[in-house]
């Protein structure tokens, strides 16, 4: 068994809780600029006594509807200013945050009610009011629904204006490191979400450590980023509640179609994001130079930046790159870092592996791709790439105090004080991943190289064992397909058959220039068999297959007419793919792929 530990170079707080960072905030620097709204198109700043005032007003009306100390909130909104707000809010109330996201079913709603025993929902629409109208004769503990758009924050404001600064405070000051301070429901790729502990110790001591490994980005004077991803992830969350200790300016969207304009408004220092929106960036920068006539010279330019990366990493290009990078880092590289806003020069990338491919590209054009790992049970990383530390096709390094080990099997195994509590009224569950010594297992399969960066390289459960006995990690070539611009997903399939086949989706984005160059009409599903179009996924399938052996090569493909989606049951809301499903709906087409 292979072990690799960091250690701990940061004093963690031993009492407070989360709460603590907007009171200092107020009292240190009052008007210093904490939050920037979006009003009428405008962004407008929000300083850091403002937020301290709509916290406390609206923590007051939780107090005063009846709301106890521990009682679980849930927060079911889609990421906007005011979910920020309610989270401290709910916080100061001295209560627990049970955040929902937004797409998440009547079904799914009514489960989290009820496993969780919320007393209350801060709902962002009367869409989803009703959702937990149409269930709420299963949630028996339920007392109150508010609704952001109804004026919640107001509404909560009158209800509590008896409420006074000693009760007030009394409530904000009672948890403690040990206590709980939200309970996140995993996605469920697989099975009924289970309601993952988090304390406000777990976030102390994973921001105590990461906003400081992390200084470059957190502690410029004009540091800023705009979050889009679900707030209801704990890799979002993570990064608002960092960014409200280190007074990070903060905007939020969830409007992901006009991302660029709003980039280009708000013009973030560092952004987060998952391997998809870096995939969907650099396929639409490299479909609108095809159109514009400029495509062979994206390609090398593109080129280059991954030559000019991989060779800094092992030790220093040569003069012909050096030159061509040169050259394309005033004609090319500065466009597509405008597309991120223009200031953006690095980003926090988790929820998948990124790919070497992307991660050098990003890296040669001026934009540093800080890749991590972690999960919900670790509130978000245990391991980050750094600024000084960085080795492109890992997650790098286990952050100070964290310690990681390899099990026989090849299953990753950590310990640290970001490490959950457990699965909230499910000790057989929490048994099943947590040992006593505190090592959670995290279910996937990597490996630690001899400076201690870890390679993940598979899901435990989701690797496949092919007919001749061969051990396939499908993430491997899925990631490689998934980076041609037509490809939206990707699923390898060969489990106890003899060779290994993959299903792919085109993007929907990409496919009507696509289309328009090659002079065809009609929807994806009608060149589902055009050999063009199985051309273009050939050249993926053939590129992904230099990545592996022969025998973990695909050998045949499947290009599906439609698209999995969120909305259709096939992705998480963290566009993980819900590979039992997929399975599941495509049953008659991998029976076809061996058959045929």
């Amino acid at each position: 068994m292979r072990e690799y530990s960091t250690p701990l170079s940061t004093d963690i707080p031993s009492t407070g809780n989360l709460s603590d960072a907007v009171v200092a905030n107020a009292l240190e620097d009052p008007d210093g600029v904490v939050m920037a709204r979006r009003v009428d198109g405008t962004w407008t700043d929000v300083t850091a006594a403002t937020f301290l005032a709509e916290v406390q007003a609206a923590a007051r009306g939780l107090i005063a509807s009846g709301l106890a100390v521990g009682d679980r909130v849930v927060l079911l909104s889609r990421t906007r200013y005011e979910w920020t707000l309610l989270d401290y809010a709910i916080w100061f109330a001295g209560c627990v945050t049970v955040p929902v996201y937004e797409t998440s079913s009547s079904e799914q709603v009514a489960w989290v009610l009820r496993d969780s025993g919320a007393r209350a929902v801060l709902a962002e629409t009367e869409d989803h009011r009703a959702r937990v109208a149409e269930r709420r004769d299963e949630a028996p503990d339920l007392d109150h629904v508010w609704v952001i758009d109804g004026d919640a924050v107001g509404e909560l404001t009158r209800l509590g204006s008896g409420v006074t600064d000693e009760q007030l405070e009394e409530r904000r000051t009672t948890a403690t490191p040990l206590d709980l301070a939200t309970l996140i429901y995993t996605s469920g790729t697989t099975g009924r979400p289970k309601g993952c502990m988090l304390t406000h110790g777990n976030f102390m001591f994973e921001l105590g450590v990461a906003t400081e490994e992390l200084a470059e980005l957190f502690e410029q004077d004009d540091a800023s980023t705009l979050i889009f991803l679900p707030l209801a992830h704990v890799f979002a969350r993570i990064i608002q509640i960092g960014c409200i200790q280190r007074r990070v300016r903060l905007g939020h969207s969830a409007d992901v179609k006009n991302l660029p304009a709003l980039l280009g408004e708000f013009q973030p220092t560092f952004l987060l994001a998952v391997p998809r929106v870096f995939e969907k960036v650099f396929n639409t920068a490299s479909q609108r130079a095809t159109a514009d006539g400029r495509g062979a010279l994206f390609d090398r330019a593109a080129r280059t930046a991954i030559e000019w990366s991989r060779a800094t990493e092992r030790g220093r290009p040569s003069l012909p790159v050096r030159a061509q990078h040169a050259l394309f880092s005033r004609l090319v590289y500065p466009r597509l870092l405008d597309a991120l806003g223009g200031r953006c020069r690095y980003a926090v990338s988790g929820g998948a592996p990124l790919g070497d491919r992307l991660g050098h590209f990003y890296r040669g054009i001026g934009l540093t791709v800080l890749e991590g790992y972690g999960l919900t049970e670790t509130t978000a990383a245990v391991t980050v790439n750094l600024p000084d530390a960085h080795k492109v096709g890992t997650v790098g390094r286990p952050l100070p105090g964290t310690a990681v080990r390899v099990a026989d099997d090849g299953e990753l195994l950590f310990s640290g004080g970001q490490v959950f509590a457990g699965y909230w009224g499910d000790e057989a569950a929490t048994r099943e991943v947590l040992e006593r010594g505190g090592w959670f297992h995290t279910g996937d399969v990597g490996e630690v190289d001899d400076e201690g960066f870890v390679r993940i390289t598979g899901r435990k459960k989701e690797i496949l064992v092919t007919a001749g006995g061969k051990n396939v990690s499908p993430a491997v070539l899925e990631d490689r397909v998934r980076a041609h611009h037509l490809v939206s997903q990707c699923l390898v399939v060969g489990d106890g058959q003899p060779f290994i086949a993959a299903l792919v989706t085109i993007d929907p984005e990409s496919f009507p220039a696509w289309a328009s160059a090659h002079g065809k009409t009609g929807t994806i599903a009608d060149h589902t068999e055009d050999p063009d179009l199985l051309a273009e996924i050939s050249a993926a399938v053939e590129d992904a297959n230099t990545a592996v052996s022969k025998a973990e090569s695909i050998r045949k493909f499947v290009v599906l007419p439609h698209d999995w989606t969120e909305e259709g049951g096939q992705l998480t809301p963290s566009l993980k793919l819900k590979r039992s499903v997929v399975l599941r709906e495509s049953r008659d087409r991998i029976e076809d792929l061996y058959l045929g």
